[in-house]
């Protein structure tokens, strides 16, 4: 099967918006790893989009973007995403976002009982990534 996640390390966040029980995680530049099934190879790509987290409690106030994202855990019920979100996303239930940023002490902890990943336009490329070329 084919897969394709965000990579959270490196993507780039313009802005993280608190409103209500409502956090919203806007990249600009989400770093994607494209794998298909059967090959060794995959393939780096880069989008827009935001995660949508609902019925949210933030540990304290969100940073100010832009950000470099230095990675980061998504919980998602009994799942923890270590460093990436898969594509698509969309769940209800335990939700918990811890995301670490480049440059800063600053954090980002959020949980909530709901989330979506909404990517914008089409993704574009920017290479491959072959076994034992740095890509593996």
């Amino acid at each position: 099967m084919d897969s394709t996640s965000i990579e959270l390390k490196g993507s780039e966040i313009e802005s993280i918006d608190h409103d209500g029980d409502r956090v919203e995680i806007r990249f600009s530049r989400a770093y994607l790893i494209k794998t298909m099934t059967g090959s060794v190879e995959r393939t780096r790509w880069w989008q827009a989009g935001s995660l949508v987290i609902e019925g949210a409690e933030v540990a304290e106030r969100p940073p100010q973007g832009p950000l470099v994202c230095a990675g980061g855990d998504l919980d998602e019920n009994v799942y923890t995403y270590r460093d990436m979100i898969p594509i698509p996303f969309e769940s209800r239930g335990h939700i918990r976002c811890a995301l670490r940023f480049e440059g800063t002490e600053s954090r980002l902890v959020v949980t909530g009982n709901a989330a979506r990943l909404r990517m914008l336009d089409v993704p574009k490329y920017i290479e491959h990534l072959r076994p034992g070329k740095g890509g593996s």
